[in-house]
């Protein structure tokens, strides 16, 4: 596969989700750094935006409740180049009726080769990183590229048929 460079720059656009069980952890954690959070651009879904608006007081970008399409929002902006890294607190003791979209939005990060933290640890590791800062220079792969070489590849067939 082909990539391509994206550049990053210093203040990311940052989605954050948690299942319910994890929300008063990603509040407190929201809490505690504050301060960092507040240079980036900031997106949620439903309930977790209105209280991470409470405890950030600042305005936050929020989608609908993940099990009503929340996390297929935040997916659609993934693939579109919109989100730069993804806060996502989830809940794996308890079943949740929406987790084949969490599945999926997990799976377009990874395709996306964008980072996420799905817990406090990973969270803190990476909120600190001199990255988050900084510019960076993220791989993506170039899907019109290889598109292009499948297309390619299938009018010499259509050649050599006809």
């Amino acid at each position: 596969m082909i990539s391509i460079a994206l550049a990053v720059p210093p203040r990311k656009r940052i989605a954050l989700v948690a299942h319910d069980n994890k929300k008063k952890d990603l509040m407190e954690w929201a809490k505690f750094n504050r301060g960092l959070l507040l240079k980036h651009e900031l997106c949620a879904t439903g309930t977790t935006g209105t209280l991470l608006e409470k405890v950030l007081g600042t305005e936050i970008l929020k989608l609908k409740s993940g099990p009503l399409g929340g996390d297929q929002q935040i997916g659609a902006k993934i693939a579109e180049g919109v989100i730069d890294f993804i806060l996502f607190f989830w809940d794996p003791l308890e079943p949740q009726p929406h987790d084949p979209d969490v599945k999926a939005l997990l799976r377009l990060a990874v395709v996306w080769n964008v980072p996420v933290a799905c817990n406090r640890a990973s969270a803190d590791f990476m909120i600190s990183s001199p990255l988050m800062s900084s510019t960076y220079e993220r791989t993506v792969p170039d899907f019109d590229a290889h598109l292009n070489r499948y297309d390619d590849e299938q009018d010499s067939k259509n050649d050599v048929i006809a």
